[in-house]
Formats: C-alpha cells, sequence, structure tokens
C-alpha cells in the first residue's frame, strides 16, 4: 500500500478557518474584558514557536509527560484491549505519540491513527513524517476543533478506540466546562474504549509562572504572535511593541493566566473585520488559562465526566501525570 493509500485528510479548509478565526476575533476583541482564544495560538509561526517553548529548561511539562510514556508505555497499554485503534485529540506535531504508537505498531502489527488538529498544515506536516517512519501506518487526519473532530470519528473508526488527550490540553477548559467536555467523549465511547489524558500537577507558584513567562521571552514571543497573526490573516495594524506578555498564578483557582497588556492608550484597526479597537494603558487581553489539578480533583472531575479512573503515573519528580479513563457505566447509561 502506498504512502497516499494509506492518507486521508478529512475537513479543515482554509476559508472555513479563516472565516471562525474572524468570527471570533470580531467577538473578542468587542468584549469586556476582551480576549482571544488560545486556539489560534498555532498557525505555522505559533506551532514553530510551541516547539521552541517545549525544549526551554523552565518548561517542564513535555519533559515529565514524555519521561512517563518513554517508561510506562507497557503498563498503559496493558490497561487496554488488544487491535486498538489511536485517537489523537490536538495531536499537533504528533512528537510524543510516536511511544505510543511504535509500540502498538509491535503489539498488533497493524495501526489505524486518527489525529484531530484545528491546524490542518500541522496534520500533513506530521502524517507524511509518521507515514514515512512507519510502512504499517494508516493515517485518517480530521482539520477540525475538538466537538466537531467527535461528530466525524464515529464515521471513519471501527473496533476498540484508546483516545489520547496529551499535553495537559485539559488545562485550558475552566473547570466545569473541562467535566462536559470529557462527558461529551464519555458518551462517545464504547465499553472498551480507553482515554489517556495528560493533567498537569498543582504546584508552586515559581515553577508555574516561570514555565509560562520563560527567561528568554519565548513564551512571550509565543502570546504576541497572536497578535502578529491577526496582522497577516485580517489586515490588522497591532504595533506588537505596544503590548506586553504577562503570565500570573491564581493559586486558591489553581490556575495560570496569560494576557497581552497594553503598553499605552492606543486605538488598532483591522480592515478585514471593519473593527477598531481601543485600549486603555494596562488594559490586557486574556489569552489563556491554564488549570492544574491535584489527585483529588482528577478523581472529581473523572466523576462529574461518568468516567472511571483505571491507572495513573506520575514522572519522577511528580509534576505531571498521565491519566487512563473508562466508561464508568454503558454508553446509554451516562
Amino acid at each position: 500500500m502506498t504512502t497516499h493509500e494509506r492518507f486521508l485528510l478529512m475537513g479543515g479548509e482554509l476559508s472555513d478557518q479563516l472565516a471562525a478565526f474572524a468570527r471570533d476575533v470580531s467577538a473578542g476583541l468587542s468584549a469586556s474584558p476582551k480576549r482571544l482564544d488560545c486556539r489560534y495560538f498555532y498557525d505555522a509561526d505559533g506551532s514553530h514557536l510551541f516547539e521552541a517553548i517545549c525544549r526551554l529548561p523552565e518548561y517542564y511539562l513535555t519533559r515529565a509527560e514524555q519521561e512517563i510514556l518513554l517508561t510506562r508505555t507497557t503498563e498503559i497499554l496493558a490497561t487496554c484491549p488488544p487491535n486498538l485503534t489511536l485517537v489523537e485529540l490536538g495531536s499537533g506535531s504528533a512528537s510524543k505519540t510516536r511511544v505510543l504508537i511504535e509500540a502498538l505498531l509491535q503489539r498488533q502489527g497493524r495501526l489505524r491513527y486518527v489525529p484531530v488538529d484545528i491546524s490542518r498544515a500541522a496534520l500533513e506536516q506530521s502524517s507524511r513524517a509518521l507515514l514515512r517512519d512507519y510502512d504499517t501506518l494508516q493515517i485518517v487526519a480530521i482539520a477540525a476543533e475538538y466537538q466537531d473532530g467527535l461528530q466525524q470519528l464515529s464515521s471513519v473508526i471501527e473496533g476498540p478506540r484508546l483516545i489520547l488527550w496529551l499535553g495537559s490540553n485539559v488545562g485550558n477548559f475552566e473547570r466545569a466546562a473541562a467535566s462536559e467536555f470529557l462527558r461529551q467523549i464519555r458518551r462517545w465511547m464504547m465499553p472498551s474504549d480507553r482515554l489517556l489524558v495528560g493533567i498537569d500537577l498543582r504546584k508552586s507558584r515559581a515553577v508555574l509562572e516561570a514555565a509560562y513567562d520563560d527567561a528568554q521571552g519565548v513564551t512571550a514571543q509565543f502570546n504576541l504572535n497572536l497578535l502578529a497573526r491577526i496582522n497577516r490573516e485580517l489586515g490588522g495594524h497591532f504595533d506588537l511593541q505596544g503590548f506586553r506578555h504577562r503570565a500570573t498564578y491564581d493559586e486558591q483557582a489553581g490556575c495560570v493566566q496569560m494576557y497581552l497588556e497594553s503598553v499605552r492608550e492606543q486605538t488598532v484597526l483591522i480592515d478585514r473585520l471593519g473593527l477598531t479597537v481601543c485600549f486603555s494603558a494596562g488594559e490586557a487581553i486574556h489569552t489563556e488559562n491554564s488549570y492544574k489539578y491535584s489527585f483529588a480533583e482528577i478523581e472529581r472531575l473523572a466523576e462529574a465526566a461518568g468516567l472511571r479512573l483505571e491507572g495513573q503515573w506520575l514522572d519522577t519528580q511528580q509534576q505531571f501525570s498521565e491519566n487512563m479513563f473508562a466508561p464508568a457505566a454503558p454508553a446509554n447509561a451516562a
């Protein structure tokens, strides 16, 4: 079977993505307080910057998760039935996923991998690299947001599934919204399916704020790239020097919050939206939440979503967790 025959890419027309971006930017910058959705970080430039963040000494999350996957994959897969299809939400570069792909190929010979990501370009790039390296891998890629991707999954997947949601992406949801989204996944799961979720753990303010505001300023560039993307794609006139990156940890909420703060009073035009946005000095655009969890909060998250925790693995410094969830009851009882 040729590489072309082993690859199918669904959804993600560029015109649809641009329309959604325009709609959400207009709504977010017209709101009070102003906001931009973190899912728009990951255009081509943003994706490259995030890969650089993952290599920073302060950004422990990627190293901790990689350690768990490299050392505990055999145990993780032992909780799953045979002949799995591998599904991944927010797959990105799929670099960490390779450990699981290789283990499953060794275990079952062939594997269907279904990555779901908002970035069509990232899906194409990562899929081509995986298909080049693994001859018995088949990929059905879905370029869509999580909810739209879930709706398409039933038509392309058969048999038991291991669903991955790695990288602590669950932390970008408010806690109630995280429970509701996991409940949506739960409704789609069959009794034999399993869900592996990477969840970052609560820790000191110093460690967390450094991870989201590194000394080299790469995370600041990543955050500011949102404004650069508006300039490129929507005819925006943001002066990037007029905004600064700010990351703070709310210990009571267990949440790192990221902002772009206007350094002066200014007015910004966005041509393709016909929008004029006024900023006062010190006014901020909220760009991301990253919630951290205690072990008790992980248990409550699972219970609220109709899931049961079947396994949990930590890195050696106990900074990060991989959590294997199974349906707590038959799907029609959720």
